[in-house]
């Protein structure tokens, strides 16, 4: 039977960050994972290039029912401590937009310096392991895996949430939780594009298949972000849309300010003024592409020339366009979402330790808990943070 002083199941972001810290503090430790490959997540992230963290990161970048958890880790292992260790490896890496930090590289410059380190350390991974049960002893935890039997002290939960199961997530986690007598807090995709199945506007999206247009303002519930949006054959996706979904409920509208740097009222009595006869469709292919200005023109408005409308009428192309308002039928769900909102209820578990309240020795680290970052490299600072923070104790 092995007998390792610390298991953590998971080896993604913050399962790795844990084992490499952990032994690096002189922990036994063992990493095992049910996939072939450690990190499959990671080198898919960012489009290939990891979006690792934001430089910008702080607590309000999270969503938890319990918002205040996500601070003691955030502040001990910080975005400038990751940015460290990416510099320690000389992976090349730029800010794209917003604090956004991605590799110029590939992902696998991020995957390459955690595996480097859990090497260094002296962590042993066993791959294509699964864990079939696990029983609570008198001075830890064993397990029954694909590998054998296998008694530690502490237990480490990395195995994160629900989203892209083609890349082997699963519930396990919240499965352990639950074992050990912990609440959940209900789960559903975030960071997820919308679907549409207005037949009018299912027709638009489709048709714009492929379109981005770029800082524009999309609200929802009291909250806002202004970034690209991405017209689909499904619906509508893009950062912008990513953002909001966290925030979307089923049957709630979705506000999307189309030109937020315009003034439309002003510019479209300017455009009355000084180009009477241009069509408006015209005008709004200056704005759009020529074929998202035609398709909007034609299905929220009567194009035509610019004197033949009224006041009002301007007004009410003024507002479409800065106050867009629609329902979207659903998203996509864990297939393509980001993140898994919810999870293993935090209030139940250390803010220092990571440890559980309900279960000494047994921790939780990154997306398995209910806390969830915004887009842009916060889930992945949340997993270090988190994995790093456990680390000290487990």
């Amino acid at each position: 039977m092995l007998t390792p002083q610390v298991v953590i199941i998971g080896a993604g972001a913050a399962g790795l960050m844990c084992a490499l810290t952990a032994a690096a503090r002189g922990r036994q430790v063992l990493l095992l994972d049910h996939a072939n490959k450690a990190g499959k997540k990671i080198l898919m992230s960012g489009g290939g290039r990891c979006n690792f963290t934001n430089m910008h990161s702080e607590p309000n970048n999270f969503l938890s029912e319990n918002p205040h958890f996500c601070k003691s880790a955030l502040a001990r292992y910080t975005q400038w401590d990751f940015i460290a260790l990416v510099a320690k490896h000389g992976v090349a890496f730029h800010e794209k937009k917003l604090g956004q930090l991605f590799c110029d590289n590939k992902a696998s410059d991020i995957l390459g310096l955690l595996l480097s380190e859990c090497d260094d350390a002296g962590v042993e991974l066993r791959l294509d392991t699964s864990v079939s049960e696990i029983a609570k002893r008198d001075n830890g935890y064993q397990l029954q895996t694909s590998a054998g039997a296998v008694r530690c002290e502490s237990l480490v939960i990395a195995t994160g949430g629900l989203s892209i199961p083609t890349l082997g997530a699963t519930g396990f986690g919240y499965q352990v939780a639950k074992q050990f007598g912990h609440e959940l807090l209900p789960t559903r995709a975030g960071l997820v594009p919308f679907s549409i199945t207005d037949p009018q506007l299912k027709a638009l999206c489709t048709e714009l298949s492929g379109t981005s247009v770029e800082d524009c303002v999309v609200s929802c519930n009291g909250q806002s972000f202004k970034e690209n949006i991405l017209f689909t054959h499904r619906g509508l996706s893009g950062p912008a849309i990513l953002q909001i979904s966290s925030f979307w409920q089923p049957g709630d509208v979705i506000s999307i300010n189309l030109l937020p740097h315009i003034d439309l009222p002003e510019w479209l009595a300017e455009q009355q003024r000084e180009r009477p006869n241009s069509e408006l469709k015209t005008l709004l292919a200056e704005l759009f592409t020529k074929k998202m200005a035609g398709l909007l023109a034609d299905s929220w408005f009567v194009s035509k020339p610019m004197k033949q409308y009224t006041h009002a009428e301007l007004k009410a192309v003024a507002e479409q366009l800065s106050d867009w308002q629609l329902v979207p039928a659903g998203t996509e769900g864990y297939r393509t979402a980001e993140v898994t909102l919810g999870g293993v209820d935090t209030r139940e578990v250390s803010s220092k330790t990571m440890e559980s309240l309900k279960s000494p020795g047994l921790y939780f680290v990154g997306e398995v808990l209910d806390v969830s970052g915004h887009l842009g490299g916060f889930n992945f600072q949340w997993a270090w943070a988190s994995g790093y923070a456990a680390a000290q104790y487990a």
